[in-house]
């Protein structure tokens, strides 16, 4: 499964998380994650992934799926990220759409909503400019253990 899509953000941010791991943040703020330790906290607990892009605009995002259990190589200049996946409803778009402030994702959104396979998933990243490239595959943990916000 492959795709592109476009999304603009107006707070530098793209996100990727399965809509019922933040379903605990649905009541505070729409702006909780703008606090580094509430954002590095998800992170690190596998529930969301912010990347951080350096400037508002709009990106073009290329995303493919592999289900495969094979893990692809990591390409030179991309990082990985770990996230889970409890149910497979998976939003990927801009930040300003998370879960927050008695909403939750859905079409209306500038972003997409992938349907995935529960479980652990590796999401590689990398940029060059306004476009962003993410693949998505299996994972063999759900969690990340980093010390600073990601930033690609």
């Amino acid at each position: 499964m492959r795709g592109t899509f476009q999304f603009v953000t107006g707070t530098a941010t793209m996100c990727l998380f399965d809509l019922a791991s933040l379903k605990h943040r649905v009541e505070e703020p729409p702006d909780w994650w703008s606090i580094p330790e509430d954002e590095l906290a998800e992170v690190n607990e596998g529930n969301c992934l912010f990347f951080n892009l350096g400037a508002d605009g709009l990106y073009k995002v290329a995303w493919s799926v592999d289900i495969s259990n094979s893990t692809s190589a990591v390409p030179e200049g991309a990082q990985v990220f770990y996230l889970q996946v409890p149910t497979g409803n998976v939003f990927l778009g801009a930040a300003e759409d998370v879960s927050g402030g008695e909403l939750e994702p859905d079409e209306s959104c500038d972003g997409i909503i992938l349907s995935l396979q529960p479980g652990n998933v590796a999401c590689i990243v990398s940029r060059e400019a306004n476009q962003i490239s993410l693949t998505i595959q299996p994972g063999a943990q759900g969690h990340n253990d980093l010390d600073s916000l990601i930033r690609i």
